[in-house]
């Protein structure tokens, strides 16, 4: 009975870190959109009328935490669900009707999706490509493709949402078994974790120059 009594609540923990995860996930391009707009609004305040803001309530830190927890797993549970949120609608809508925050808004919303995307989607596939010089294997996102030119989302450790975009001749990559979630964890671990090392031996290294030769 204990036993059983534990592994639901470690399913119902599961789940609820889950919905979390994709709620927050969901509403990170209107996190950002809302940091441009705190921003300016500092900036017009500080500069035009001085104003200073008071923070100082434990209280109400603790009940802004509470609530925004609540609502990124509301949000979260109702995508899993229904695959739809009334509440990002309403704002997604919102922000469309504003010029340059939406552009922001799309642009952060496609980057989100990379990160969500199924595996078997061909355009968020996974490879490895030669950076910064020959030899040396760096994993990448294929994000877009035109013709035999790819474009590449490379992350950098630890943070994988970190990193530069390149365009490169598909000749110059190599393809790879792991999904998004594999690499991020090898991304994020400095590759500690790598789920599939067996393709590390598949790719191609200049063997260096025995010494006195």
């Amino acid at each position: 009975m204990e036993q059983e009594t534990l592994v639901r609540a470690k399913r119902l923990i599961k789940s609820t870190l889950n919905d979390l995860l994709i709620g927050t996930l969901t509403v990170l391009p209107i996190i950002i959109v809302a940091e441009i707009v705190i921003f300016l609004a500092n900036v017009l305040l500080s500069t035009v009328f001085g104003v200073r803001e008071c923070v100082g309530n434990s209280g109400v830190t603790f009940l802004a935490f509470a609530g925004a927890f609540a609502l990124l797993t509301y949000i979260g549970h109702t995508i899993n669900r229904r695959r739809h949120s009334l509440i990002l609608s309403v704002i997604d809508y919102s922000i469309g009707k504003i010029p340059f925050l939406n552009t922001v808004y799309k642009v952060t919303q496609r980057l989100i999706d990379l990160f969500r995307s199924k595996p078997e989607d061909t355009k968020r596939e996974v490879v490895y490509v030669e950076y910064p010089k020959d030899g040396m294997w760096l994993p990448a996102y294929l994000t877009n493709r035109e013709g035999d030119r790819c474009v590449l989302f490379v992350p950098t450790s630890p943070n994988p949402t970190n990193g530069f975009t390149v365009i490169v001749h598909e000749s110059r990559i190599v393809k790879s078994r792991l999904d998004i979630t594999e690499a991020t964890s090898f991304i994020v671990s400095i590759g500690a974790e790598f789920p599939k090392a067996e393709e590390a031996l598949a790719l191609p290294m200049e063997t260096p120059p025995l010494s006195g030769t």
